[in-house]
């Protein structure tokens, strides 16, 4: 059975990106260190500090399918067809997928649902016995609040960002998760990992 993860660098104040959808200083943890780190499929890699990435690459490398939102999937044009990590990607979106990039990417493993509830259960008959990862926000939030969530884990930046895109989206009310499982100080970021209580 696939696990659930929701999952996104994140700053102290609990925002994943500004209101513009810009991340600021979030990400430069990703380019502060010696050790290469690498996304599959996407080909993309950056350079951590050696304990940033023993905790990162294998999280990576676990994620079977991921999970994002229409507004992630415009604002990154679908990564071009190669999902950020894991081998196929679930778009939660009421509007079919631009024509013109279906054309462009016809070999895309992405797959949509208009529902985040179907979105998961997609994800999750997709990954089998793997790892599926809800992005943060608005989706991440939506599937929080369903009780579909069963991990938690923070990359937290040590930056303020006095507004923006929220870590758990719209999410409101108690939950209460375990202690955390992993805590791992890297160069200018804390990994976080949490299961949430059942």
């Amino acid at each position: 059975m696939a696990r659930v993860v929701m999952q996104a660098v994140v700053s102290v104040d609990g925002y994943i990106a500004y209101p513009d959808d810009s991340v600021g200083p979030l990400f430069d943890w990703y380019g502060n260190g010696d050790t290469e780190l690498s996304a599959r499929p996407s080909g993309w890699t950056f350079r951590v500090s050696r304990t940033s990435a023993a905790y990162v690459q294998p999280f990576w490398d676990a994620i079977t399918v991921t999970v994002i939102g229409r507004h992630l999937f415009d604002t990154t044009n679908g990564w071009d067809g190669k999902p950020a990590a894991g081998d196929e990607l679930v778009v939660v979106t009421h509007r079919p997928l631009p024509e013109k990039w279906l054309a462009d990417h016809p070999d895309a493993p992405f797959h949509t649902a208009d529902s985040v509830e179907a979105g998961i259960a997609l994800a999750e008959e997709l990954a089998g016995d793997g790892l599926v990862c809800v992005t943060a926000g608005d989706v991440g939030g939506q599937a929080f609040s369903a009780g579909l969530v069963d991990e938690v884990a923070m990359d937290v930046a040590p930056v303020v960002l006095g507004e923006g895109v929220r870590f758990f989206g719209s999410h409101a009310g108690t939950v209460l998760l375990d202690d955390p499982d992993r805590v791992v100080q890297g160069e200018r970021v804390l990994h976080l990992h949490y299961t949430v209580k059942r």
